[in-house]
């Protein structure tokens, strides 16, 4: 199985039009000829641990009125976010919410798939949230890039 590595924010990617001050920011790559699509398809396939860290996420987050769901009207998504950008080389989803806002950045450019995630908290509680979930967005980051990779090689 190929190697999950940190790397920078690739130059096509579009969330250098929205990283600024106080945001967050991490990228991982691994190598795989995969497509962008095709890869976040693979990526928002959570394994069963994952679900169930988001259905406790769910539990503990509904009561402040986070969100939980895709949008009414979500015409296209990867997994739970919504899309706003699907090209041949990167897909783009996410949403804002009261707390902060965030996407994910799936780009597939010369022979490596690149995850990046970016975040704005909004407030304290945004800060707090990202503190929180850190090990677990870099656990589930890894995983994911290490299935994008394995089903690279049986593709």
């Amino acid at each position: 199985m190929s190697r999950v590595f940190v790397r920078p924010l690739p130059p096509l990617s579009s969330l250098h039009r929205r990283f600024g001050p106080g945001d967050f920011l991490d990228c991982y790559a691994v190598q795989s000829s995969l497509a962008a699509r095709p890869a976040a398809e693979i990526i928002a396939a959570f394994p069963g641990w994952a679900r169930a860290l988001v259905a406790v996420r769910r539990v503990l987050t509904a009561p402040l009125g986070l969100k939980n769901s895709l949008p009414d009207g979500t015409e296209d998504a990867v997994g739970v976010f919504p899309v706003e950008k699907d090209s041949e080389t990167e897909v783009l989803a996410g949403f804002n919410d009261k707390h902060l806002d965030f996407r994910v950045s799936v780009v597939s450019d010369d022979g490596l798939v690149h995850l990046a995630t970016w975040a704005r908290p909004h407030n304290a509680a945004g800060r707090i949230y990202l503190r929180t979930i850190m090990p677990f967005h870099v656990a589930i980051a890894r995983n994911a890039l290490a299935r994008v990779a394995a089903a690279g090689q049986t593709a």
